[in-house]
């Protein structure tokens, strides 16, 4: 599976759109400057000439006048970030403005796509609709724990600090979660959670249900025109930064799935790729249904956190609420 020509341009257009926005928030930025502080400008000018003055000293091997040289271009860049400072302006006030600072809002570093490229590619690719409305609805800033009680109010707030780490940590640690429990009790939404953080970061982040997810492996799996499509799929679900398989045991399980779940938590192992997913199995049902080497991958390998509680989709249709408060 691969980007058609206008998936692709469409996503082109789109860092086009923003380079040109963020050139003119920058001309807006220097001409705010220059008014509110004229000595700014002078500066700059000097910058300018004195640059012009570099490439003799250059060519003559003038070893003092480039010390010189470097001094008072040190000088004047303190002066310029002292200005800026008076003025309750940040010292990068006036750098350049990128989305991505990585790619610089180009979507490639060299010849390979951007990781901005990747989130953007995996979003068209495989139509990530459900996560995309869920998250604008259900993540941190939504959470609550009026629905919680005792116990199960104890276990929900430690699944909450680990997703919250998960989070932190994501540049850093490779890491994995495993969430489980009673249905309704908060297992998706804090997938969600997370999801929402890494989308932020520009990270690649892959959502299935399980019935999803299987279907589309078979499909492509048993379907010899689909070779191709299977080794993109793959490849994707392989590499892209996280993982996220919602109600696992919801599929109809057999040894393919059991197959393709193994392969694809050891893969993505291997290449230390995080991978959340949650389940209203009990662990034992989990290592009943897909076998010892799948439970064995995921209790060495996972952060396990088991929600428990009263359905809380029954709790706010019952109270009339569509969504907790802050």
């Amino acid at each position: 599976m691969s980007l058609s020509k206008e998936q692709h341009d469409l996503i082109i257009r789109g860092y086009e759109e923003r380079q040109l926005s963020n050139f003119h928030e920058q001309n807006q930025r220097r001409n705010r400057v220059y008014t509110l502080i004229p000595q700014y400008k002078q500066l700059e000018d000097e910058v300018a000439s004195l640059s012009a003055k570099k490439a003799r000293l250059i060519i003559d091997g003038d070893e003092s006048g480039m010390t010189e040289y470097r001094r008072q271009i040190a000088e004047n860049a303190a002066l310029r970030r002292q200005l800026l400072a008076e003025h309750n302006m940040p010292a990068d006030y006036l750098e350049p403005i990128y989305g991505c600072p990585d790619c610089k809002d180009t979507g490639y570093i060299g010849s390979e796509k951007c990781h901005c490229f990747r989130r953007q590619e995996i979003t068209l690719l495989y139509e990530q609709s459900n996560i995309q409305d869920m998250i604008e609805r259900e993540n941190f800033s939504t959470l609550s724990y009026e629905y919680y009680k005792g116990e199960d109010l104890t276990r929900f707030q430690n699944a909450v600090n680990v997703s919250k780490d998960f989070v932190a940590g994501f540049e850093n640690h490779y890491q994995n979660l495993f969430f489980y429990g009673t249905v309704g009790t908060g297992k998706s939404f804090l997938s969600g959670c997370i999801a929402k953080e890494l989308l932020s970061r520009c990270h690649s982040v892959i959502y299935f249900s399980a019935g999803g997810l299987f279907e589309t492996l078979s499909r492509y799996s048993f379907d010899t025109k689909s070779k191709e499509s299977l080794y993109n799929f793959y490849k994707d679900l392989y590499n892209c930064d996280l993982v996220i398989i919602d109600d696992l045991g919801t599929e109809v399980t057999n040894s393919f799935v059991t197959s393709q779940l193994f392969g694809l938590l050891n893969e993505r192992h291997m290449r230390q790729k995080s991978t959340i997913i949650s389940t209203n199995l009990s662990l034992e049902e989990l290592r009943d249904r897909y076998s010892d080497r799948v439970f064995s991958r995921i209790t060495s390998n996972y952060s396990i956190c088991k929600l428990t509680g009263q359905d809380i989709r029954i709790q706010r249709k019952l109270s009339g609420k569509l969504f907790p408060k802050k």
